[in-house]
């Protein structure tokens, strides 16, 4: 037997069962649509002209998603620092401190400025 056609064979009922779902859902799903289930929506505000005359969109909304994102991806990179700790020693301990203290500041920098209040 071919080593990939386990593979192929995986690969094949990962397609059957993509195409699948869509179709189940589309023949399962109701076919109803107004303006409100088409709508865009984003953060519990409409986006409609309605909402120009009370001012900008809160910035505090899109800094919380950016410090989301930085700690994401921090811990993204620590996965691979986790995993050979034993063999790094010391240095990867202090850089990881270093990593980590440099991510932290512009934390608590935003925190004080109140970039994390929702008021």
């Amino acid at each position: 037997m071919n080593p990939y056609a386990a593979l192929l064979i995986m690969a094949a009922l990962a397609l059957l069962v993509a195409i699948g779902g869509l179709t189940l859902s589309a023949i399962v799903s109701p076919g109803r649509r107004n303006k409100v289930k088409v709508a865009n929506y984003e953060c519990g505000i409409d986006p409609t002209p309605a909402n120009v005359e009370h001012g900008r969109f809160p910035v505090s909304f899109y800094l919380v998603g950016m410090t989301f994102i930085i700690f994401d991806v921090e811990v993204v990179f620590l996965y691979p620092w986790a995993t050979a700790f034993g063999r790094l020693g010391f240095f990867g301990l202090s850089a990881a401190l270093l990593f980590i203290a440099l991510i932290t500041v512009p934390y608590i920098l935003e925190w004080r400025r109140g970039g994390l209040d929702w008021d």
